[in-house]
């Protein structure tokens, strides 16, 4: 995870004058330490926080309480080409309307060859792109072209807000052995991963697939099967449950520094070495580049342990989890609303009626058991974004949290836990912050420190 001292001391400067007067208290989270209330949603990255911190990537497990976190909206059978960057929107500009927009992002996109360009400009820390919808089994595929160069990382995943996850990795020093992976609740074990031999991962295209079954899972590429993974497999008799992938994630595509400097040895070692920020495509660009075209996903029934009644009716839109374990069995459908109405809201008080007072009863249902509430709603949403020119005249599209942001997951959250002693881990698709200018300074805190600073 990168972030070089001079940009974090400018950052900080920008901080400081942005909020001289205010007083700042690190607050984390993780299996020990939840969220406080005026703070309480849990991000993906073990930091506390409110807005966008209680949308994608907000972990029930270490925040406030249940209701901390808002609804994930449900992802139905879809394809797309892929190729029209100002579709994706700016994470900052999200809030959780997910009929908006499929997509969203941090870092830099643009379009290019009939597909949309992930870049990491000189001494960045990547892009990620992430559905703003969650799948619950099903088939995903993608066309891609992978970056290239010691240190360079892209990647291809499914992730769930506890942290269960399925990926390719592509290492820029070995572009004929992709990497793919699996996680359950962001348990660190290295043994996982896979391995496989294909063509020039950065001169030619490859559409890759991940078929995500309740039994198993099968990862392709170009219509062969390069692994299977048996969910029986997988039981770990210390635990005594299955360490398998099984609650409703996003799909996310990102490019990253897993060479930083600031990442552990053995990520730098894994990654191929230290990155090089002089390198033909640096010099040649202004930036690391990888390609996404032709996503495509379909959606498998729910278990059948969900309430069926309710599984493919369109008012339940959206899932939940009814307690702080996070188990699959734990997920239930609702139809709650999805979006926040500002930047400090959270899931128990979403302040999402300022400009509509839409007042509805919300049914809650689970395998067996239902409960109502109610809430109001409205589809506000603010932000800005800026833009930055690479050297070759291209525009990248950044957001204000830019700087902070980098490509990887479970292994770089503070909330995953590992049987080993290492601190070594990857960096991952954060998200927003919820104070404007202040994410970027909290994100490039991060990545200094591993801390996230609110203000109290």
């Amino acid at each position: 995870m990168k972030s070089f001292p001079v940009f974090f001391f400018m950052a900080l400067v920008s901080l400081m004058s942005y909020v001289k007067a205010s007083e700042w208290t690190q607050i984390n989270c993780n299996k020990t330490t939840p969220c406080p209330e005026k703070y309480p949603c849990c991000s993906q990255y073990g930091m506390c926080g409110t807005g966008s911190y209680c949308l994608g990537g907000c972990d029930p497990r270490y925040s406030f309480n249940l209701t901390a976190c808002m609804p994930q909206p449900r992802m139905s059978s879809f394809t797309d080409s892929f190729n029209d960057a100002s579709k994706i929107i700016d994470q900052t500009k999200y809030l959780g309307n997910a009929s908006d927009t499929d997509w969203v992002y941090t870092g830099y996109i643009n379009n290019y060859d009939d597909a949309i360009l992930l870049q990491m400009p000189n001494q960045s820390t990547g892009s990620v792109i992430s559905s703003t919808k969650y799948l619950w089994f099903g088939k995903i595929g993608a066309t891609m072209k992978s970056s290239r160069g010691k240190g360079v990382i892209a990647a291809f995943i499914t992730f769930s807000d506890v942290q269960d996850e399925i990926d390719y990795e592509f290492l820029g020093y070995n572009l004929t052995y992709p990497q793919n992976n699996y996680y359950a609740k962001g348990i660190l074990n290295y043994t996982n991963t896979g391995s496989f031999a294909i063509s020039d991962t950065f001169d030619n295209w490859h559409y890759y697939e991940i078929d995500w079954q309740e039994d198993k899972i099968t990862w392709s590429v170009d219509g062969k099967s390069v692994r299977q993974l048996e969910k029986s497999a997988t039981w770990n008799s210390t635990t005594n449950r299955y360490d398998f992938p099984a609650t409703p994630s996003r799909v996310q595509f990102s490019l990253w520094p897993g060479g930083s400097t600031l990442n552990g040895l053995g990520t730098i070692e894994w990654a191929g070495g230290e990155i090089d920020w002089n390198s033909q495509d640096i010099q040649e660009y202004g930036y690391y580049y990888a390609y996404v075209k032709n996503v495509s996903v379909q959606t498998y029934g729910l278990p059948s342990f969900v309430n069926n009644k309710n599984a493919n009716s369109t008012d339940y839109h959206a899932f939940l989890y009814n307690a702080t374990a996070g188990d699959e069995y734990n997920v239930y459908l609702t139809n709650k609303k999805t979006w926040l109405g500002n930047t400090g809201a959270t899931g128990f008080n979403p302040e999402n009626s300022v400009n509509e007072q839409v007042h509805s009863s919300v049914i809650v249902v689970s395998s067996g058991s239902s409960k109502s509430t109610s809430t109001s709603v409205s589809t506000k949403t603010s932000a800005q974004s800026t833009s930055q020119t690479t050297k070759n005249g291209n525009t990248a599209a950044t957001t204000s949290t830019t700087s902070g942001y980098t490509g990887g997951f479970a292994q770089n959250t503070k909330a995953a836990s590992s049987s080993t002693a290492s601190a070594t881990v990857k960096s991952g698709a954060r998200s927003q912050s919820h104070y404007g200018i202040m994410s970027a300074i909290a994100a490039v805190c991060a990545m200094a420190g591993g801390a996230f600073f609110v203000g109290v």
